[in-house]
C-alpha cells in the first residue's frame, strides 16, 4: 500500500510552520511559484522567516506579499528583480540579503538535497563573492552593518575555485503541474526552474499541484521529482490551477500588410 501524502487545503498543509522557519521556495519571478501555499502562509501568520528563492516575488504578488507585511527577515537570492519594496527594505537596513550567483544558488539547493555539505565552483572567484565584503545588511545611515566573510579558494585541476556551502531549509514550498498521491511530481516547461532543487532542499516539502493523480498513473521516466523528497501534496481546484501570471508583458504592434500583399 502506498503512502498517501495529500492534504485537503493549502491552509492545512502550512498550519504547523512556526516563526523563525527557513523556507526554500520554487519559481522564477512569478513563473511556477506556489501561489496558494504562499497565500496560506500569509494568512497563517508565521514571522521572522528566512527565504531562499531565486528572487522575492514582485510588489503585490508572490513572496512580495510576505515581504510587504514584514514577515521575512532574511533572503538568500540571486537578484532583487522587479520588487521595489525588496530593494527599499534592503537599502534601508530592514532586511538581510545574501546575494548569490544564480547557478551557484541552484547547486547549493541541489547539494543540500543530495546530502553534499559543500562544493567548489569557479563562479565568483576574484570577486566579492569569494573575497568577502558583499553587503548583507545596511545600517540606517547607509553604511554596511553586516558583510559577507571571505570563502576558501583552492586550485583544482589548474583552476581557482571557491567553496560554497549547501543549503538545507526547514520547509520547501513548490508548484507542480502534476503530482501523484505519493508525491512524485512533473513540472511544466519553464515552471520547472527552481522547483525541483527547492523541493530537494526542504526537510519538509509541500507541493501544490495543478492536478493530482493516483499512484502508478505517471510514467516513471516522466517524473522530474521523486516522491521521496515530498511530504505533503495539496491538490488545486481547476480555477486555482489557472492562476499563472508574468512580471511584465512586452509586445510590439503587428505589421500592417501592404495593399499589394
Amino acid at each position: 500500500m502506498s503512502v498517501d501524502k495529500v492534504f485537503a487545503t493549502p491552509a492545512d498543509a502550512v498550519a504547523d510552520i512556526p516563526d523563525g522557519s527557513s523556507l526554500a521556495v520554487g519559481g522564477f519571478g512569478l513563473a511556477g511559484i506556489p501561489w496558494f501555499l504562499i497565500g496560506a502562509l500569509l494568512e497563517q501568520g508565521a514571522r521572522d522567516l528566512t527565504v531562499v528563492s531565486n528572487n522575492c516575488g514582485v510588489d503585490g504578488a508572490g513572496l512580495g506579499l510576505l515581504l510587504e507585511q514584514g514577515r521575512i527577515s532574511r533572503v538568500v537570492a540571486s537578484y532583487v528583480g522587479e520588487n521595489k519594496e525588496f530593494a527599499r527594505q534592503y537599502l534601508a537596513g530592514e532586511l538581510t540579503v545574501e546575494l548569490t550567483p544564480q547557478g551557484t544558488l541552484a547547486e547549493r539547493l541541489r547539494a543540500g538535497g543530495a546530502g553534499i555539505g559543500a562544493f567548489f565552483t569557479p563562479t565568483g572567484v576574484g570577486t566579492l563573492v569569494s573575497e568577502g565584503g558583499l553587503p548583507w545588511r545596511y545600517a540606517p545611515d547607509g553604511s554596511v552593518a553586516v558583510a559577507s566573510e571571505p570563502k576558501e579558494v583552492r586550485t583544482i585541476q589548474g583552476r581557482e575555485m571557491v567553496l560554497e556551502e549547501a543549503i538545507v531549509t526547514d520547509v520547501a514550498l513548490v508548484r507542480a503541474a502534476v503530482a501523484d498521491r505519493a508525491g512524485n511530481c512533473v513540472f511544466h516547461a519553464a515552471a520547472r526552474n527552481f522547483n525541483p532543487v527547492a523541493a530537494m532542499a526542504g526537510r519538509l516539502t509541500i507541493v501544490e499541484a495543478e492536478r493530482v493523480v493516483e499512484v502508478g498513473a505517471l510514467d516513471p521516466d516522466a517524473v522530474h521529482l521523486p516522491g521521496v523528497f515530498v511530504q505533503r501534496v495539496v491538490p488545486l481546484t481547476p480555477e486555482q490551477a489557472e492562476r499563472k501570471s508574468i512580471e511584465k508583458r512586452t509586445t510590439r504592434p503587428r505589421p500592417v500588410p501592404s495593399p499589394e500583399a
